[in-house]
C-alpha cells in the first residue's frame, strides 16, 4: 500500500519566487566581492569576517535558486523521489565552506588582538551604510515568501542586517575614539556566532543526508498512532526519513490479528490514512501482514 502526497503548490500571490531569489543572489554575491576588496582597503577584519559570511550566504542562495528551479521538474524514472535531496548536499557544502572561511578569518583576527591596527573608520562606515542598503533590499525581495527556501534565505539576510548594524556602530565609535581592538573583537564575535550556527546546522543536515530520522519524537508519535489502529498487534521495519528536511517519507509493516481480506485491507488502509493525515508525509508505504506471518524483508523483526 503506497500513498504519495506531492507538496502543495505555493498560493498565487502574484510573486515570482525564482525571480526574488535571483535578485537576492546577485545583490548578495556582488556585495560580497565589494566587501572583500573593502576589507583589504580598510584593513578591517570585521568586514572580512562579514564578507566570508556573505559569500556563504550567496552560495546558499545560489543553491536555493537552483533547487527552486529543479523542484518544478518533479520525479523522473531515474530519480523517482525527484531531486530534493540535492538541497541537503548543498547545505553540507555550504556549511563546510563557511567553516573553512571562518577559520581563515580567526587566523587573521586573533593575532591582531596582541597588536591591533587602526582600520580606516570612514571607509568602514561607508561600507556599513552600503551593506545595510544592499542587504535590506535583498531581504525585502524575499519578505513574505511562501516557500521554505525563501523563509530560510530571508533569515540569512536579516542576520546580515544585524551584522552591518554592529559594524556601523563600531565604525562610528572608531571615528571619535582610538580603540582599534574593537575591530578584531567584533570579527571574532561574528565568526563565533557563524561557527556556532554552522556546526549546529551541519549536524542536523548530516543526520538527514545519511537518512537519519528527522524527528525521533515524531517517529514515536506516528508509531503510537499506528499501534492504536484496531486489530494492529505490532509494527516493525518502521523507517522515517526526509527528502530535503521538509518532505518526509515513511515505510512500515503492520501485523494484524485477523484474516487479510479485501474488505479488511480497505478498512486498514482507510484507518492508516486517517492516522497519518496530520503529518502531511510526501510519501508513505505500508505493508500489511498476518501476525504469525514470517516477514520477507528480514528473519529478525525490529520493532519500532
Amino acid at each position: 500500500m503506497s500513498q504519495s502526497h506531492p507538496p502543495p503548490p505555493s498560493p498565487p500571490d502574484g510573486r515570482d519566487s525564482q525571480r526574488a531569489i535571483g535578485v537576492a543572489f546577485w545583490l548578495n554575491f556582488g556585495f560580497a566581492l565589494i566587501e572583500f576588496a573593502g576589507g583589504w582597503w580598510t584593513q578591517s577584519t570585521a568586514i572580512l569576517a562579514d564578507a566570508v559570511h556573505d559569500l556563504g550566504d550567496s552560495s546558499a542562495i545560489a543553491f536555493g535558486w537552483w533547487m527552486q528551479r529543479l523542484a518544478r521538474r518533479g520525479a523522473t524514472p531515474g530519480f523517482s523521489y525527484g531531486l530534493g535531496r540535492l538541497s541537503l548536499f548543498a547545505a553540507l557544502v555550504n556549511g563546510l565552506i563557511l567553516v573553512a572561511g571562518s577559520l581563515w578569518v580567526l587566523g587573521q583576527a586573533i593575532p591582531r588582538l596582541a597588536e591591533p591596527s587602526m582600520p580606516h573608520a570612514p571607509g568602514m562606515l561607508g561600507l556599513a551604510v552600503l551593506g545595510l542598503a544592499v542587504n535590506g533590499v535583498a531581504a525585502w525581495q524575499l519578505m513574505g515568501g511562501t516557500t521554505l527556501n525563501e523563509r530560510v534565505l530571508n533569515w540569512h539576510l536579516l542576520e546580515d542586517l544585524f551584522g552591518w548594524a554592529a559594524i556601523l556602530i563600531v565604525a562610528a565609535v572608531l571615528l571619535v575614539a582610538d580603540w582599534p581592538i574593537l575591530d578584531p573583537l567584533l570579527s571574532i564575535a561574528f565568526t563565533a556566532v557563524i561557527l556556532f550556527n554552522v556546526v549546529r546546522n551541519l549536524d542536523r543536515t548530516a543526520r538527514l543526508f545519511f537518512q537519519g530520522s528527522p524527528d525521533p519524537a515524531l517517529e514515536r508519535e506516528i508509531a503510537a498512532r499506528l499501534r492504536a489502529i484496531a486489530h494492529v498487534v505490532d509494527i516493525h521495519h518502521l523507517h522515517l526519513w526526509s527528502l530535503d528536511g521538509e518532505h518526509h517519507v515513511l515505510t512500515v509493516h503492520l501485523d494484524i490479528d485477523e484474516p487479510i481480506t479485501n474488505a479488511v485491507q480497505q478498512r486498514v488502509k482507510s484507518q492508516v490514512a486517517d492516522a497519518l493525515a496530520p503529518y502531511r508525509l510526501a510519501h508513505s508505504t505500508i505493508e500489511i501482514e498476518q501476525a504469525e506471518e514470517a516477514c520477507r524483508d528480514a528473519p529478525e523483526r525490529h520493532s519500532a
